[in-house]
């Protein structure tokens, strides 16, 4: 009997690529009470200058999934390796990219994941396994930079992501304080999506008054049932809000729910 090649070709794993964007505060230096500035920050590793491939490029953290693990505890290994980010933060599997040509090894599919995650649980960053260095860039230099593979391209993708959900979610709930006000709300989503622009008035009445938006927001009040205010980013006491636990479901074909 001859030893006959197999008919199925048993690939070396499957590659994940993770995109982790976190929104970092910058105080302001001034003699008055002012929200800090916010900025919207990707983590990228720099590859091995012993690599096969892309030797100290800058990339997405990632790698090679295993036969005994799934695709999701691959991006998490490959995640803590690269950079030291545990499983406090939660990822989510956003797309397959089968280019052909998008790897120089050969023919490489690749499963992509993202999150937007809180800045403390980014803040013991560290570069191990295949990783020579790891950071958090500005969203906007990101972009500039020619990074491995096509990752400008999975970058732009998992941005597109968590844009969409920052307008179409309650994310932003996460990085504000249990109370907040309307400003605070509107600059964490401007943080994240630049060109979401609305007047701070409109911006309220629109989470307050109308049918899709009513019961997301309401407003803080203290044991006395009264309206709770803060003067912590302003020399004037701004209103406090909490969310509410609803969550709209908002028709893309009509102003009602479903």
């Amino acid at each position: 009997m001859t030893n006959e090649a197999p008919k199925y070709r048993t690939p070396d794993g499957l590659p994940v690529d993770i995109a982790i964007f976190t929104i970092t505060s910058h105080a302001k230096p001034s003699n008055y009470k002012m929200l800090a500035d916010r900025r919207l920050d990707v983590l990228l590793i720099r590859r091995s200058t012993s690599s096969e491939a892309y030797p100290g490029y800058w990339a997405l953290p990632g790698g090679f999934s295993g036969e005994e693990e799934t695709l999701l505890e691959a991006a998490y290994r490959e995640l803590k390796e690269e950079t030291n980010v545990d499983r406090d933060v939660v990822i989510e599997q956003i797309k397959t990219v089968y280019d052909p040509g998008r790897d120089p090894r050969g023919w490489m599919p690749s499963v992509l994941y993202c999150a937007l995650v809180k800045e403390e649980y980014l803040l013991d960053l560290a570069a191990d396994t295949d990783a020579d260095e790891v950071r958090l860039f500005p969203i906007e230099e990101a972009l500039q930079l020619k990074l491995a593979f096509d990752h400008n391209v999975l970058l732009q993708d998992a941005l597109a992501y968590v844009r969409s959900k920052m307008m179409m979610t309650t994310l932003a709930k996460q990085f504000l304080p249990t109370e907040f006000t309307i400003r605070e709300l509107y600059q964490v989503i401007q943080t994240v999506v630049p060109t979401f622009e609305e007047d701070i008035p409109n911006f309220k009445r629109n989470l307050l008054t109308t049918k899709t938006r009513q019961g997301l927001i309401k407003e803080a009040l203290d044991r006395d049932g009264k309206p709770k205010t803060t003067d912590r980013n302003s020399n004037r006491p701004a209103q406090l809000y909490v969310y509410a636990d609803y969550e709209p479901n908002i028709s893309i074909y009509n102003s009602g729910l479903f």
